[in-house]
Order: structure tokens, then C-alpha cells, then sequence
């Protein structure tokens, strides 16, 4: 079984723990998401903010978030190719691309990276609703104590999902949840429930209602196993899609829903930090393709009020990703990649919860009052090289 976060790191992340990049994917669990996510102790310079329409968007410089979070650019890479680094931190991407890896790990952003002229760009989305729960979520102020852990095995009774030679995915699903509570009742003292406990069909509005009985203590997990073509393989992490944001299933025309505000926006940052806890976990402990952190508006992820978040465990229809999939030992280590997880958003979220002096309230649970701040003062500071913010100087 994966061990708990120890000394300093369960104290408060005091003293970074700093690893190369390209090491990332070979740190033991309990560091990966630490150098990953839990960057507490890491100073934030003074910074101006020049935010521009784009496409119809606002975006900001990349220069501007390099600025702010003390990182530079490296030279060398290919053209169109942009890497922010900093000791522990690897952010790149490319322009005209939404694939964006922070240490290594596989983001979707909600808007491809744009460059005009010689400057590289980032939507104002994708900083207050990726960039800054992940680099910061000691911030995150929209949420309580972490104590209730509701999981939600997806299928059942008629519904068997996926299918192969091998099994249903419905049954799969159902025996990591199992191992999840037994981990995290016997040996962690949470609060555990189930939205199923044996092969019974539950409609999805009471999967919802279930879990939306413990909005200040709760976190919401829904199990899943792929399906798609033969040649379809990998681990994905799904979280709900902030309003105006297309979902990553869609075929990329609007839909009414994205024009809405549902309620598992409530909780847009902090479903990032549990879904950046959740994937970072399950890429240490499963040797499958990075399939990437993703958003989507399925119903339990949008009528859900607590933080939420959806991992698919592998593909079903692939028959080699399915005899994998079929062997206890492999369920046993996503139930453990899933109980790190927990554990890791838990102790990169404590200072939150707790009300730590130096995390600013959220506005409305959208995102932190600094960027927030920041992006109101840019909207009324109308200049054309583009409005120039003052950022606080420090955490």
C-alpha cells in the first residue's frame, strides 16, 4: 500500500523538494505530486499584467506568467515550442496547441496557446482555471476540510459498460471502489460511501444526490474504464468544463451548455487540483499512455456541488489494456493511486481549509482574489499597448 506524506511535507511542504524534469516520471508517489502540485514555499515576484483580445479572447503574455511565478525560458526547442522552468517546475506547450504538460504530466487546455508577433500567449481561462490551482492550491479557499469521500463505481445492473473478452467494465469499476474504502477505512480514518455497493443499477441524478449531501466535507470520485476503437489506450482524468469552455468530447461547435453556469463550476480550481492530484497518482502507480487532464460537462461532474472529478482506468475494448484491467493486482494499484490522491489534495489543500492568513478568499469560488483582482483593474485600464496591472508582491 502507498505510505502517507511524511514530516515536512504533511507540515506544510516547508522545504521544496526539487527534482529535474526529466526525472519526473521515476519520483516514488508520495513526491511526484508534491514537486507536481504542492509548490507552497515558492515566492511570487511583482509582476504587470498586459491582457489583450485575441479570437475573440482575453488572453495574457506568457511572459507575464513567467514573470509571476519566477520562471524563465529556456532558448533551445523546437519553433513554436515554449518551456517555462523553474528548480521543480516544467511547464511547456506549443502554439496553436492545447496539449500543455506541467512536469510532464498532460494538461488539455481549454484554448490553444497563440502567438502574435514574438510573443506567445495564454487565455485568461486557462490562468485563473489551470495555472493557478495547480502551481498554487494552498490558495484555494472554496472548500472545507476534507473528511467525506464519496465514490461512484460507474454502470450497473443492466448497464454493464465497457465489455470485453475479459469482463464488464461495470464490475472492474465496483472492485477498485471496494479497495478504495477498505484503504481509506481501515487505514486512514475517512468517511467513505459508495453511490453502489454490489451490481445494482443507480440512476445518475442519485449518484448526484447522494454526494451533494456533504458540500463542506466531501470530495467526489466516479470510476470508470474506457471504450473506443481496438488501438484506443491510456489513463484520463476528466473535470468539469468551466463555463464558455467547450468540452473536450464535443465537436467543437457552441452548445448551450457551455453559455451556462452549473453547479459543479462551483468548484472550477479546485476540481484542477484534485484532478492534477488524481492523474499525477495514477501515472505513478499504472504503466499506461498519458492520455491527459481533460474537461467535460458528464452529469456527474455537472450536477455535482462538491469537488469532482471522473478517471477512466484504461480501455476495456483494448484486448491487451483489458487483461490488464482484469487482474486484481492492476485494480489494487489504482485503488492505491487513488488513495495518494486523496491524501495529496487533502494536505496540498489543509492551509485552505484551515483558513491559512496568506490564501486570499475566492470571488464567488471562481478563482483567487489576487488573479481576480487582477483581471477586473486590467478590464478598466483601457490603454492600446494594453492594460498594465499591478500585482500584490508577494504570497
Amino acid at each position: 500500500m502507498a505510505g502517507s506524506l511524511d514530516g515536512p511535507v504533511a507540515a506544510g511542504l516547508g522545504a521544496l523538494v526539487l527534482y529535474p524534469w526529466w526525472e519526473f516520471r521515476f519520483l516514488p508517489v508520495r513526491r511526484l505530486f508534491v514537486v507536481l502540485l504542492l509548490l507552497l514555499g515558492s515566492p511570487v515576484a511583482r509582476a504587470d499584467w498586459d491582457l489583450v483580445t485575441l479570437e475573440n479572447r482575453e488572453y495574457v503574455p506568457l511572459s507575464n506568467v513567467a514573470s509571476f511565478y519566477q520562471l524563465r525560458f529556456l532558448a533551445s526547442g523546437p519553433a513554436n515550442h515554449v518551456h517555462l522552468v523553474s528548480p521543480g517546475r516544467s511547464l511547456r506547450g506549443a502554439v496553436n496547441s492545447k496539449e500543455f504538460y506541467i512536469n510532464e504530466v498532460k494538461f488539455i487546455l481549454s484554448y490553444p496557446l497563440l502567438a502574435s508577433g514574438d510573443t506567445v500567449f495564454l487565455s485568461r481561462n486557462d490562468l485563473t482555471k489551470l495555472i493557478e490551482p495547480v502551481l498554487r492550491p494552498h490558495r484555494l479557499r472554496n472548500l472545507g476540510a476534507v473528511r467525506t469521500i464519496i465514490l461512484d463505481p460507474g454502470h450497473g445492473g443492466h448497464d454493464r459498460g465497457a465489455v470485453s473478452a475479459h469482463g464488464f467494465e461495470k464490475d472492474f469499476a465496483l472492485d477498485v471502489a471496494l479497495r478504495i474504502r477498505d484503504l481509506l477505512q481501515r487505514r486512514r480514518g475517512y468517511k467513505v460511501l459508495l453511490t453502489r455497493t454490489d451490481d445494482t443499477f443507480i440512476p445518475l441524478e442519485e449518484r448526484t444526490r447522494i454526494a451533494n449531501q456533504f458540500r463542506d466535507t466531501g470530495i467526489f470520485v466516479a470510476i470508470h474504464f474506457n471504450a473506443g476503437s481496438g488501438i484506443g489506450t491510456g489513463i484520463e482524468t476528466y473535470l468539469m468544463a468551466p463555463r464558455l469552455v467547450p468540452s473536450y468530447n464535443g465537436d467543437g461547435a457552441p452548445t448551450l451548455a457551455e453559455l451556462q453556469q452549473w453547479p459543479g463550476n462551483a468548484h472550477d480550481p479546485e476540481n484542477m487540483a484534485l484532478a492534477t492530484a488524481m492523474h499525477s497518482a495514477m501515472l505513478s502507480k499504472l504503466p499506461l499512455y498519458d492520455r491527459g487532464i481533460k474537461r467535460a460537462r458528464f452529469h456527474v461532474l455537472r450536477e455535482n456541488i462538491l469537488p469532482s472529478v471522473l478517471v477512466e482506468g484504461g480501455f476495456v475494448s483494448n484486448d491487451a489494456e483489458a487483461r490488464k484491467i482484469a487482474e486484481p493486482s492492476y485494480r489494487q494499484a489504482l485503488a492505491d493511486a487513488i488513495v495518494v490522491a486523496i491524501e495529496n489534495f487533502r494536505s496540498a489543500t489543509e492551509p485552505a481549509a484551515q483558513g491559512a492568513p496568506n490564501a486570499p478568499i475566492a470571488s464567488g469560488g471562481a478563482f483567487g482574489e489576487e488573479i481576480d483582482r487582477i483581471i477586473k483593474e486590467a478590464q478598466t485600464q483601457k490603454q492600446p499597448a494594453g492594460p498594465k496591472v499591478n500585482v500584490p508582491n508577494r504570497n
